[in-house]
């Protein structure tokens, strides 16, 4: 089996400084449906990977991160495309959890769920938490300059937010695809 880990927020949709709390506020960037159906029809398995503290903080409740992932299926499904999973972690930095990235714990369920061994399993994120969580796991990290992209390239400059060895970089998850495709073939 074939799987993709993408981060959501900032690599599917739009990101918000104040969180996407809302269906409304939850807006896909320009060719990332697309790019997420055209790994489905190059035969892989694509789950999401997302820290979601506005939970944890009282912004939204969960049957609103539900319509918003509600949403977010219904839209791809209408450009032929699909997620098989997506694992979310609810609680605020201050709780050290072992799920919120750039721990590994969403990652490795991920693993366990889809019985995979992670070991250069392809995975987008915007975030040095996400590559870090990434790396961690095994997975090969791909940082889009979308949502928090430029602004993390940017901080890798400095030594202590430099971006994991082997990172690849790409415009955008319609970029990222497409690396990941040829890599595959």
């Amino acid at each position: 089996m074939k799987l993709v880990i993408l981060d959501r927020d900032g690599v599917i949709n739009q990101d918000s400084a104040n969180f996407i709390k809302s269906p409304n506020e939850w807006i896909p960037i320009a060719g990332s449906l697309d790019a997420i159906a055209l790994l489905n029809q190059s035969g892989f398995r694509v789950a999401i990977a997302t820290n979601q503290s506005g939970v944890s903080r009282g912004l939204f409740d969960m049957a609103t991160l539900n319509s918003i992932h509600d949403k977010m299926h219904r839209e791809l499904s209408a450009v032929g495309g699909r997620i098989d999973a997506i694992f979310y972690c609810p609680h605020a930095a201050d709780e050290h959890c072992h799920c919120r990235k750039p721990d590994t714990g969403m990652i490795e369920e991920i693993g366990k769920r889809f019985a995979i061994d992670l070991s250069g399993a392809p995975a987008v994120g915007d975030a040095l938490r996400d590559l870090q969580a990434f790396a961690n796991a095994g997975c090969q990290p791909i940082l889009v300059r979308t949502g928090k992209g430029e602004a993390t390239l940017a901080a890798a400059k400095n030594a202590d937010k430099a971006l994991p060895e082997n990172t690849w970089i790409c415009a955008d998850l319609a970029e990222a695809v497409q690396r990941i495709i040829e890599a595959d073939n």
